[in-house]
């Protein structure tokens, strides 16, 4: 009873279709898909855990025609337990031609992250602790972020900060609520062909965070006649996953996942589940004789 340790969690909201969500962990991303791209995507966690984290995300990103330059905005809410976290956030990159097939894009990335807490769901066993009797509303906290991202139209390798700065949320009677952390993540995948047919597209992603163990993410995807996509992946010492994609049309892409945990809490909940829709809107067909799969 007379010692305290400190506990840490899931800070950043993680996603198992990360390779078409790239925008949202890499400012560099922005505008390097050549056209106009509006993505959103639901992601419930540990269905049937009290307080498992549900996040939503929609970013838009383009290029800036006869420059080199990309924009984006991105903006995501994600609720765990008692917190309400909203993240709005700019993104810029610059991208240099390095051959005739790859570019290197760098990207910076400024967020404006508002956090609410209503301390009213949580389980307080003293009703009385002057830490639970006022609420956390929209608590401003700014973060700047910067990535790099190197490209052809069927390989990719990144690596990004996007949250330099170690902010605390809120501060009260010397406890930290909320104090945000570095996340460093590396990505990368290419795609082989198969036959005319299928092609095969492994990506990896790498977190690193302080606090947390090294994570993880494996996957491989089968591209069957450029429009249905059926994957796996693992999440090293959390999940296994099932995925399923679909090119509807030349400009909307959409997808599903599914997580099964291989930790504990397995006997905690039924699985998470992922789904986005992604519209971009073309002003040419280039894309279509080269396309991009990421």
């Amino acid at each position: 009873m007379l010692i305290s340790v400190c506990g840490f969690a899931q800070q950043d909201a993680q996603y198992t279709q990360y390779m078409y969500n790239t925008i949202n962990i890499n400012p560099a991303y922005a505008g390097s898909r050549g056209v106009l791209s509006v993505f959103g995507l639901h992601r419930t966690q540990w269905v049937g855990l009290d307080g498992a984290p549900v996040t939503n995300n929609v970013s838009v990103h383009t290029p800036i025609e006869g420059t080199n330059i990309g924009v984006g905005l991105s903006f995501v809410n994600d609720r765990i337990g008692p917190s309400d976290e909203n993240n709005i956030s700019a993104d810029f990159s610059y991208t240099i031609k390095t051959s005739k097939r790859y570019k290197l894009a760098f990207g910076l990335k400024a967020t404006a992250d508002l956090l609410n807490v209503d301390f009213t769901k949580l389980n307080i066993y003293n009703p009385g602790d002057p830490r639970f009797q006022v609420n956390i509303d929209h608590k401003f906290s700014p973060n700047i972020g910067a990535g790099a991202y190197f490209y052809s139209n069927k390989t990719y390798i990144g690596l990004s900060v996007p949250n330099f700065l170690e902010t605390k949320h809120f501060d009260g009677n010397n406890v930290s609520v909320a104090e945000k952390k570095l996340h460093y993540y590396f990505m990368a995948g290419t795609v082989f062909d198969l036959n005319y047919d299928i092609k095969f597209k492994p990506s990896l992603l790498a977190k690193v965070v302080e606090g947390a163990p090294l994570q993880f993410d494996m996957s491989a995807n089968f591209l069957l006649y450029d429009k249905l996509t059926l994957g796996v992946a693992y999440r090293w010492s959390a999940a296994v996953s099932a995925m399923v994609d679909f090119q509807i049309t030349d400009g909307i892409f959409a997808g599903y996942a599914y997580d099964a945990e291989t930790t504990k809490l397995a006997d905690y909940n039924s699985g998470s589940h992922e789904v986005f829709l992604r519209f971009e809107l073309f002003k040419n067909y280039n894309r279509i004789i080269s396309p991009r799969f990421f």
